[in-house]
């Protein structure tokens, strides 16, 4: 998805409906005000990109320990021990 076009607050306001059609056919929209972003307007996202995305993120991360009722660090490690 790409960015399409900038927007200003009030001439989203004013042509509302016309923008969010825009944004229904698959376009992102910046919405700015004083020339700073402000916001996008954009889709709504499928869950399966979502769930693809999230596991994307944690693949990789998960970390395994033969005996999983051990601490994962040392007793030497702890400050509660000392």
């Amino acid at each position: 998805m790409y960015v399409s076009m900038n927007v200003k607050v009030t001439d989203l306001r004013q042509n509302l409906q016309s923008y969010l059609k825009r944004v229904q056919r698959g376009e992102r929209i910046r919405v700015t005000s004083h020339g700073e972003v402000i916001a996008e307007l954009a889709p709504p996202t499928t869950i399966p990109d979502e769930a693809e995305a999230a596991r994307k993120r944690l693949r990789g991360s998960l970390v395994r320990y033969d005996q999983s009722f051990e601490p994962a660090d040392g007793a030497e490690s702890w400050s509660a021990n000392q």
